[in-house]
This record gives structure tokens, sequence and C-alpha cells, in this order.
């Protein structure tokens, strides 16, 4: 089954109904933006339960290019269970992360066009999970910019077996079946396309890509019979 990710969430409202579709991740930002929250305003957001718990839904915490020590003492203060990085992230940096967190970590690889980053192999091997989103010049992510899958599925193809694939880049609810046929990742993350403005969360639209991802899933096995 395809896991969801709803990320760029500002309110707890839209966290508790994330949860309520049976959400595996919900993501924060830290790396600024109309989304971005505070230490205090996530904390708040996620409220106060542990990491890791098991029935909890995962928290993932967004980072732009900032020091490891400095994302510590976030994933200290704010119940984080995963980082995410962007930005330019590399094999040391991430490592280094990891060993300041003691949290998994996700590298994000932004693709121009059909062209996967020459990073992408070491990378796979490096993360813990493996984004792939939309190269926007002066933007991290949340562009609502979607990926040609189609192209991309065969350089994608070959990423599979090394690491946790997480699919991002201009995913809605019209969309994503498309995008899980394409490409089967383990994970589609999605910001702008469940929004009615940067932020602010559209529960109508929350509730159509985790329909939408049901029914590509079952398409799926359907086909597979």
């Amino acid at each position: 089954m395809t896991a969801i990710k709803f990320c760029g969430l500002t309110r707890r409202g839209d966290v508790a109904f994330a949860t309520e579709l049976g959400v595996a991740y919900v993501g924060v930002i830290f790396a600024g933006g109309p989304r971005a929250r505070t230490v205090d305003q996530a904390t708040r957001m996620l409220g106060s339960t542990q990491p890791a718990a098991p029935d909890k839904i995962a928290s993932v915490g967004v980072f732009g290019p900032v020091a490891s020590n400095v994302i510590a003492r976030t994933v200290a203060a704010v119940p984080l269970d995963i980082v995410q990085l962007h930005d330019g992230a590399d094999e040391a940096i991430v490592a280094a992360v990891r060993t300041a967190t003691g949290r998994p970590v996700w590298a994000v690889l932004r693709c121009e066009g059909d062209r996967m980053p020459p990073t992408a192999a070491r990378l796979a091997h490096a993360a813990d999970g493996l984004l792939l989103d939309t190269f926007v010049a002066g933007r991290l992510g949340g562009t609502g910019v979607p990926l040609p899958w189609e192209a991309l599925a065969v350089q994608i193809a070959l990423l599979r077996p090394l690491r946790r694939l997480v699919l991002a880049g201009g995913l809605t609810p019209e969309n994503v079946g498309e995008a899980i046929a394409a490409i089967h990742p383990d994970v589609v993350d999605v910001s702008s396309g469940i929004e009615r403005a940067p932020g602010v969360k559209d529960h109508t639209r929350m509730r159509a890509f985790a329909d939408a991802v049901a029914a590509a899933d079952a398409a799926t096995a359907q086909a597979h019979r």
C-alpha cells in the first residue's frame, strides 16, 4: 500500500484530520516560507506525544541548509520522528544529521525536467529515504509543479531497491493516481495540492487525496491478480 505524507501543516486541526484519515506522515516546515513553523508552534500543533509511539502518526521535520546541531536542538524540543533535508544535502551532511539527532534522515532530490541529479545514487545509499521533488529556482518545495513521472520512471526504478522512495512535486487528488501508476512510490507527499491557501489545508481535498491513493492501490492490486 502507498503511504501518504501531508506536508506543510500549520494547524493542529489539520494534524488531527490527517490522523483520522489514516495518513502515515505529517510534515512540519522549519525551512522558511509561508508554511514555516517555530519550535513552539510546531510543538503545540503536534502535541506532547513522544516520538516513535507505535499508534502515532509519524512527524517529519523539513529543514533547509542549517547545521546539524541546530537541527538536533529542534528535534530535542519537538516530537519529530524523521528529519527531511532539502537544498544540497550530501552524504556527509546526511550522516552528521543522523548522528546528531538519532533520527532517520530523508534526503531530497530536486529534479529539473526529466533529469535526475547526478547525486541520486550516492544519496540513495546514504539516506534512509529519498524524496523526489521538482526543482524550481528559489523555492525549496510546495511549488505545485509536477514531475514528469513517465519520463523519470526508468531512472527512478533503479533507485527503488536502495531506499524508501517518497514522491512529491505537484501531486493533487486529481493526478496522484497517475503518479502512483507510473512510479509506484512507497510514499506520496502532498502540500499545496490539498490547500485553500499556503499552510491552510482543505479537509475535503485531504480526504479526496486519501481516497485517490486508495483507489490507485486497489487498481494496482487488481491488475496483478
